[in-house]
């Protein structure tokens, strides 16, 4: 089987393409590594209920920003 050309695929066929080939763990991280975003936010673990109160508002700003982007 000859390899796929990764660069030609658009972030939904790649993603299909992991989905369907989950033993290819080159093009997984060559997934990984097009389209991480270096300016992404990561938030820590909830540890407290305070936490976890506030997390439909982390939540919600999230997704605002994945509509932005895509």
């Amino acid at each position: 089987m000859s390899k796929r050309d990764f660069t030609a695929m658009t972030r939904p066929e790649f993603r299909q393409y992991i989905l369907e080939h989950r033993e290819d763990e080159e093009a997984l991280q060559i997934y990984i590594d097009r389209f991480q975003n270096p300016n992404a936010k990561v938030y820590p673990a909830p540890k407290s209920l305070e936490d976890l109160e506030n997390f439909p508002e982390i939540h919600r700003q999230h997704l605002e920003q994945q509509r932005q982007q895509g």
